[in-house]
This record gives C-alpha cells, sequence and structure tokens, in this order.
C-alpha cells in the first residue's frame, strides 16, 4: 500500500498549523488512517533539535548551519514517522517540510538554493504528493505570530520585511512546481479556508 502525502506551507501566521489539525480531524471522520506531523519535529531526534533552531536569539545560527541542523532534523522525521506511514497506506499531513527550507535557508536567509537542493536529494529523496500552500498578507500572519507569545518566534523576530520576501519566495516556489503545489487565499476565515483546502485536494483522496 502507498500512503498520500500533504504538506502545508505558508509564512508564519498563515494559519497551517490549525488547517493541517482541521483536515486530520476531518479525514478521521470518515474512517481514513491519518499521521499529522509537523517540521521541524515529528520524532523524538527531530523535536529535540526543533528547540535548538526555534528558540533563542535571531542570529543564533549561520543560514549553514540552520540548513544541516533542518536536514539532519528531517532525515530522522522522514525515517522513524512519515516513510513507515506512507508505507502502511496512510494519510500523512505535515505542517511544513522542505519548502520551508528552501524558502528560509534557500533564499531568504542567503543564496543557498543549490545547496538546500543538493542536500535535499542525497538524504532526503522526495518531496510531497501535494503542497498547500495558504498565502495571507505578511502584516497579518506577522500580527497572528507575534500573538502567541510563544518560545519559538526566533524567524518572527526577523521582522515584516522578511516575511514579505518569505512569501515572495513561497509564491515563486509555486510556479515553479505547479504540479505539486496549490496556492490557497487565507485571507478568510478558518471554516471557508478549510473548505477549500478540502477542494484543492479533489480526487487526490480518492
Amino acid at each position: 500500500m502507498t500512503g498520500l502525502f500533504i504538506s502545508l506551507e505558508g509564512i508564519d501566521g498563515s494559519g497551517k498549523s490549525t488547517q493541517a489539525r482541521r483536515l486530520a480531524d476531518a479525514l478521521r471522520a470518515e474512517g481514513r488512517n491519518v499521521v499529522l506531523t509537523r517540521e521541524p519535529g515529528g520524532s523524538p531526534g527531530a523535536e529535540d533539535i526543533r528547540a535548538l533552531v526555534l528558540q533563542g536569539d535571531p542570529d543564533r545560527w549561520s543560514p549553514e548551519t540552520e540548513l544541516l541542523l533542518f536536514t539532519a532534523a528531517r532525515r530522522d522525521h522522514l525515517e522513524r514517522t512519515i516513510r513507515p506511514s506512507l508505507d502502511r497506506g496512510a494519510v500523512v499531513i505535515c505542517d511544513r517540510f522542505a519548502d520551508s527550507t528552501r524558502v528560509y535557508q534557500g533564499i531568504t536567509r542567503g543564496d543557498l538554493r543549490a545547496t538546500v537542493d543538493a542536500l535535499h536529494d542525497l538524504m532526503i529523496g522526495r518531496d510531497p504528493d501535494v503542497t498547500l500552500l495558504i498565502d495571507i498578507a505578511p502584516e497579518t500572519g506577522l500580527a497572528r505570530a507575534k500573538s502567541r507569545q510563544t518560545a519559538e518566534e526566533r524567524f518572527e523576530d526577523m521582522g515584516l520585511a522578511m516575511q514579505h520576501r518569505m512569501r515572495a519566495a513561497f509564491l515563486d516556489l509555486a510556479a515553479e512546481f505547479p504540479a505539486r503545489m496549490c496556492v490557497i487565499d487565507g485571507d478568510t476565515d478558518p471554516d471557508t479556508l478549510a473548505a477549500r483546502i478540502r477542494a484543492a485536494l479533489g480526487d487526490r483522496l480518492r
């Protein structure tokens, strides 16, 4: 059996985590085998790395070091959670995956896209079957993200200009991978957004 691998992407505060949970709940209610996971994280080792990369001063790590940490976390996540779940036929819903690394470390934190892609090909070797990009105004996303007041605000602390650069980079990725990535207007209420996400998945869930 082969499962379905879905990722949700977007700038900080775009509603990815909320919509990932809603989608997982809806599919489970239909009797589907669903694994809801996240990045960085999703396995014990990757969760340990999550604290290293999402907490602390914005300049705590260089872009190159960040890239290595994220790749290490993703490899562990793939080995221990994603691949076994897909092999048993589950629908895997992941809050962020490699597209976030392509944006955060590959574009907005330095000109590292070629290095990101090389490491991805060498150590990860696959992308989601479908990626839902929730697109919102950076001002809205940053306000939402900062209102959460958590310890994991290292990237939010890089400011509004960085959020604008990340949004543009995500939209560029969607244009680069149109067969896999679907852009969804996220400037709406959660119920409408959930309906848009389900409509975008369409026949992929059949």
